[in-house]
């Protein structure tokens, strides 16, 4: 039997003056080592829900643990045991990337000896080495969303969440991110992984929930997604029968 990496149960949120729940009665769990991909449309409760298993909002009703870890009474432990890569690049532009690298990892509690060897051994990794010394407001892109990664990871965490990791990035930078996801989670890294990149999705990940209005609507592998859909020869097919093809603007 699977170990548990994530188990919800009757999960709600609903913010202040909203006349909906954002999440709404979601109970799902996440074996240990999935790479299990969070999708929906705009506004489907995506943000909501990773924001509670990573402790910054807290829900209206129901309860999680993340491996056997209650948020109730051990968020501290928990937030020990996960990494955070925000879709929004959450490093200083005018440090360097070492500079960076050096300062989240001492914020997670690493030794600056054994730090600076996982921040060499990281930008080596990513094509980064040479670049280390250089100012983060000089970085493209794909280069920003990969020390943005690398920040989330050097303290070794056992459950990795990613919103959007390779938005906005060139196909080579896309390529390397997608490239070290896979090792890390070969390596027995649990990530849990959003993104309105479907193709992307359906090649990396080894589970699938579909959500939206808080709930989810469907969960399995990729594969078993598309041959249960009629008509579907892919995952951006499975996820529009789901939702359907209406907008989904919010502002």
């Amino acid at each position: 039997m699977a170990t548990k990496a994530i188990e919800i149960e009757g999960l709600f949120k609903k913010y202040k003056d909203a006349e909906a729940f954002s999440v709404n009665d979601l109970s799902i769990a996440i074996d240990k080592g999935e790479i299990f991909g969070l999708l929906g449309p705009n506004g489907a409760g995506k943000t909501t829900l990773i924001s509670m298993l990573c402790g910054l909002l807290k829900p209206t009703s129901g309860s999680f643990t993340i491996f056997g870890l209650s948020y109730k009474d051990q968020s501290s432990e928990i937030k020990k045991i996960i990494g955070i890569v925000p879709q929004d690049i959450a490093l200083y532009p005018t440090l360097t990337a070492y500079e960076n690298l050096m300062y989240f990892g001492s914020m997670n509690g690493l030794k600056a000896s054994q730090l600076r060897v996982k921040v060499k051994e990281s930008l080596e990794k990513l094509g980064l080495e040479k670049f280390a010394n250089k100012r983060l407001d000089t970085f493209s892109g794909g280069m920003k969303r990969r020390i943005n990664l690398i920040a989330g990871i050097l303290h070794k965490p056992e459950i990795l969440f990613l919103d959007e990791p390779t938005v906005g990035v060139d196909v080579q930078s896309k390529n390397v991110i997608i490239a070290y996801l896979k090792e890390l989670n070969s390596n027995g890294m649990t990530i849990i992984y959003t993104s309105h990149h479907l193709i992307e999705a359906q090649d990396l990940c080894t589970k699938i929930a579909i959500i939206d209005q808080g709930k989810i609507y469907a969960h399995a592998s990729p594969g078993k997604l598309i041959e249960q859909t009629p008509n579907a020869k892919n995952l951006e097919d499975v996820f529009i029968a789901i939702t359907g093809k209406e907008l989904r603007d919010v502002s």
